[in-house]
């Protein structure tokens, strides 16, 4: 990755702070503290109840945050790193870097943080060492544990890790529940926070003085993911997913470090979504050179199954034949896409493939799908095959032929991936030994974390990118390996094809200011027959569907729907023909979390700029000023919008205009969105 480093850095302080025992000074309870950059955001680290208790709080404009948590753990084979800790040593320094992004919502990311490393000692016992590294943000705080080697810490098995989060003034939450069936794929709630029960992160919050916050974990690696569980009130602790066969969630040796636990706070939700701290507190790029990944869109053989109109397994209905790809493949090249991905390709998914992952084989393909044949057919017309490893969570099956399973995309020119992981959470099958016995794993545990990152590194060594569905949920690695380019995580476009209910207005803006503040998601927009499964109304106008590939932001964007679909609304596929997926910048431009919001995004290489804006069950007049567009230039905006009379129900989703008008970064735009509508504009610089 090329960086851009204005690096800044100056060791502050560092030694020995303290001759008394215990943490506490002889005023108050702090013991050291740290400022963000410009001053507004302070974290305090404490000794809680004077007892050795490390702690934290956080402050902003003076005013608290966080209030006095708790940090430490629980041990299975040792005494609790929880009391009698004494600060031994602090250091800090400040960073100011630009670096790259290869791919991205921005070309250009500024990293700048004062860091504050402390080190304690245990004053009893085996006196044992924890390190606490802080890093503040204009934009939010992260913070990890540090376990150093030492002897009487070698290999340590974490039962429960006691971070807390005190949220200090009264708030809304918008959650989806951790530690049930279906993974991360849930509608969100909106609660009071104090009736949040165990949620997975992000957890975004509202508070009732209008600060908005987001608690998350950034650089999730060999570690358990962070659930978080309301204790009482407003405070939250954390909970790691369990550990499946291993006796505890977590089994490390030291040296090690934790994820970083992120709090982001800014005074609008857009400063959340425009945030990129979960990326910078992820380490640079170790692949290098990457450009061999290609941001673009795809088609495939997928949305037709959802329907239920083909199937994945043989038969009459098989929607991966050779014939039906090909068609896929001319649609594709036809329109400028890059890929086209085909599911159902290979042995495995005939009769019950949900129970029977162990029959998968991801080296041949069934007799009606000439790969090799296709593979060459896309090649003559500047497309690619995109590759699919469903293993229906028997994931050491899956893993016994990865290596082949990637040689063989690799020699097809196949260089994207799509995994698939579908079953109950907790139900992932493990085996250590070949012909051993099977055991059970979370799809969020550590063992997955390393799974994960297994096939990501393998892949890279090929050249390949990976797109996981029934994924981990992201942490910003894509920033370490730039071929993790998008994942699922979250209640997706198929739920509209069968969903009991489907996915209401306001859940793809509840996206926005949740899920996507971890990162890309492959959403699969663009649906715009607005029907899913025996006729099931998708609950979205048409313009709002082509707004999705504006405010859904994934490297690769799937064109989902039938080509026989799209051949009946060309107006306004001529956007998804246009709109790019790499981007020089982002701006939202407005936003209220479930409600409504606008983002822009500048073309990387190019001079366009691209909005999409949309809107819950309610219509609404949104004032979209034009700042953001260059200064002292031209723009044709081309506005594909819902007509007089839209709705979200019956014929009224298909009311659409598109229109034409010369435009600068001095004028301002009303845009009209209907209940359950959008609107996406290109604008198409002048010369």
């Amino acid at each position: 990755m090329t960086m851009k480093s204005k690096l800044l850095a100056f060791l502050l302080l560092a030694g020995p702070l303290l001759t008394h025992a215990g943490l506490a000074r002889a005023d108050n309870n702090e013991v050291a503290r740290v400022a963000s950059p410009d001053g507004h955001i302070v974290v305090t680290v404490l000794d809680i109840n004077g007892e050795g208790r490390i702690g934290y709080r956080v402050s902003r404009d003076g005013k608290p945050v966080i209030g006095d948590s708790r940090l430490g753990f629980v041990l299975r084979n040792g005494a609790e790193l929880l009391r009698n800790f004494k600060l031994e040593t602090q250091a800090s320094r400040s960073i100011d870097e630009t670096w790259d992004q290869p791919w991205g919502e921005r070309l250009h990311t500024r990293n700048h943080y004062n860091e504050l490393v402390t080190t304690f000692v245990e004053g009893v016992n085996d006196k044992r060492h924890l390190d606490v590294v802080f890093r503040v943000f204009d934009d939010g705080i992260g913070f990890r544990y540090r376990f150093p080697k030492q002897p009487n810490l070698g290999r340590v098995e974490i039962v429960d890790e006691v971070t807390e989060f005190d949220i200090v003034r009264p708030a809304t939450a918008w959650w989806i529940p951790a530690g049930e069936w279906n993974r991360y794929e849930y509608l969100y709630n909106k609660t009071p926070l104090n009736q949040l029960s165990l949620a997975h992160t992000p957890v975004t919050m509202k508070t009732d003085d209008g600060l908005y916050l987001s608690i998350h974990e950034a650089a999730l690696v060999d570690y358990a993911s962070m659930w978080l569980r309301r204790v009482d009130g407003q405070r939250l602790k954390a909970r790691l997913a369990p550990g499946g066969t291993q006796p505890a969630s977590v089994v490390r040796d030291a040296p090690f470090v934790t994820p970083w636990r992120t709090i982001q706070i800014a005074d609008r939700p857009g400063g959340l979504v425009e945030s990129s701290l979960i990326l910078n507190l992820n380490d640079p790029n170790v692949l290098g050179d990457v450009s061999w990944f290609k941001p673009a869109k795809y088609v495939g053989v997928w949305w037709s199954m959802h329907l239920d109109q083909q199937s994945w397994g043989t038969g009459p209905k098989h929607g991966a034949t050779t014939e039906n790809t090909r068609r896929y493949i001319d649609f594709a090249a036809a329109n400028g896409f890059r890929g086209v991905l085909v599911e159902g390709w290979n042995p495995g998914w005939d009769g019950d493939w949900f129970a029977h992952g162990w029959n998968f084989d991801f080296t041949r393909a069934t007799p009606d799908f000439d790969i090799e044949g296709l593979s060459k057919y896309a090649a003559t017309k500047g497309v690619h095959l995109i590759g699919h490893h469903e293993n229906a969570c028997a994931v050491s099956h899956y893993l016994s032929q990865l290596d082949a399973a990637l040689d063989l995309d690799q020699r097809l020119g196949i260089d994207v991936v799509k995994t698939g992981h579908v079953c109950d959470a907790g139900q992932i099958e493990r085996q250590d030994v070949a012909n051993g016995p099977i055991t059970r794993e979370w799809h969020d545990g550590q063992w997955m974390s390393d799974v994960h990152l297994k096939v990501v590194k393998e892949a890279a060594k090929r050249h390949i990118a990976i797109n996981p569905h029934e994924p981990i949920k992201d942490t910003g690695l894509r920033r370490t390996y730039p071929n993790w380019v998008s994942r699922e995580g979250a209640r997706g476009m198929e739920y509209n094809a069968w969903g009991n209910p489907p996915n209401p207005p306001e859940h793809e803006i509840n996206l926005v200011f949740t899920r996507m503040l971890a990162g890309p998601m492959d959403y699969t927009p663009g649906v715009l027959s607005l029907t899913g499964r025996g006729g099931q109304e998708i609950q979205s106008t048409l313009a709002r569907q082509l707004a999705l590939y504006v405010t859904i932001y994934s490297p690769i964007q799937m064109a989902a729907d039938l080509p026989e679909h799209y051949a009946q609304h060309m107006d306004a596929f001529q956007f998804i023909r246009d709109v790019p997926t790499d981007w020089q910048d982002t701006r939202v431009i407005n936003g209220e979390i479930g409600e409504y919001v606008t983002i822009a995004r500048k073309e990387r290489g190019g001079g366009d700029w691209y909005l999409g804006s949309m809107s819950d069950r309610n219509a609404r007049t949104l004032k979209v000023p034009l700042s953001f567009l260059d200064a002292g230039r031209k723009y044709r905006a081309e506005i594909y919008r819902d007509g007089a009379g839209a709705d979200w129900h019956g014929a009224a989703r298909f009311k659409f205009a598109k229109e034409t008008r010369t435009v600068t970064a001095k004028d301002t735009l009303d845009l009209w969105l209907a209940g359950g509508g959008g609107a996406a504009i290109r604008f198409v610089a002048l010369k």
